[in-house]
């Protein structure tokens, strides 16, 4: 691409770009000539955004961390309404769609933006931990709704449901779990806090 073309929502469109390699090729591939070239830009686009390419990805995974933040808001909606037990798989499934699982794999592989990450204040698998956060607000706003028992221990329940979940969708080289799994694991963990419905 020319130099002198303005492109519209430049780091959009390179997480957009990313996120295609990223999926294609897997975490290996992913580098800022590979960007770069799947976005169908010069290679001192995305230096010009971002300090380094560690920087880039770690915004990147921000960027996905804050779409589970606004998914939240709408799940805990949610609550009182449907099956619990629907509500969760869907979450779960929504959660771990194919660029979150990749994602994941590329904040293990790489050191330096997990160091980037901390320096941003968070630790661990973001989008794990984030995950879990959302999960937790929803239980906890069915418990408050009495659709869930009231000693229903959300934060054991919480990352039970995240790293099941993990496992059922961490296989990049399948096609993801079948609905019916994700429910059945759902329904086994939550099985002891669920109140019968009259």
């Amino acid at each position: 691409m020319p130099s002198g073309v303005h492109i519209h929502n430049v780091r959009g469109q390179l997480f957009e770009a990313a996120e295609r390699v990223l999926l294609r090729d897997g975490p290996d591939a992913l580098t800022s000539r590979a960007v770069t070239e799947e976005a169908n830009c010069a290679k001192g686009v995305l230096h010009r955004h971002f300090a380094d390419f560690d920087a880039f990805l770690a915004e990147l995974v921000l960027d996905r961390v804050r779409g589970i933040e606004d998914r939240t808001a709408s799940l805990c909606a949610a609550a009182g309404t449907g099956s619990v037990v629907d509500n969760l798989t869907d979450a779960v499934k929504d959660l771990f769609g194919p660029v979150t699982v990749a994602t994941v794999a590329l904040i293990t592989f790489r050191d330096g933006l997990r160091a980037r990450l901390r320096e941003a204040g968070l630790t661990g698998i973001p989008l794990a931990a984030h995950g879990t956060a959302m999960i937790a607000a929803y239980l906890t706003a069915e418990r408050e709704s009495g659709r869930l028992a009231g000693d229903a221990d959300i934060d054991t329940l919480a990352p039970t449901l995240v790293g099941a979940g993990h496992l059922l969708f961490a296989d990049r080289t399948s096609a993801p779990p079948q609905t019916a799994a994700v429910r059945k694991m759902v329904a086994a963990v939550i099985s002891g806090a669920l109140r019968p419905q009259s």
